[in-house]
């Protein structure tokens, strides 16, 4: 879970889960993880009528923060899935979209 009343932010999160740079309009900091590496695939799955920013990560996840405003707000969740290594890339990432 990613909660506030334990000092985390789902900018934060992001932006180190997917190797970028994003800015937290809540906060004025900006998280900076551009040169991490370990980063296979970054990807944003929505339903065909979501719109357009939902693509746009940090339009996104400043959008959930900024919806959120209690001081103890559960902003996200983190999922973990183990993959199995007989997999190409490309079978990992089909598994992971079915599952989502």
């Amino acid at each position: 879970m990613i909660s506030r009343s334990q000092g985390r932010s789902a900018t934060a999160a992001i932006a180190y889960r997917v190797a970028e740079r994003i800015e937290d309009r809540r906060t004025g900091l900006t998280f900076d993880y551009a040169k991490r590496g370990g980063v296979d695939h970054t990807e944003t799955l929505a339903p065909d009528h979501a719109p357009d920013w939902v693509f746009d990560r940090s339009e996104l996840w400043n959008r959930v923060e900024e919806a959120e405003t209690r001081k103890n707000s559960q902003v996200a969740r983190e999922v973990r899935v183990a993959l199995p290594a007989e997999l190409t890339h490309a079978q990992r990432v089909e598994l992971v979209r079915d599952f989502a």
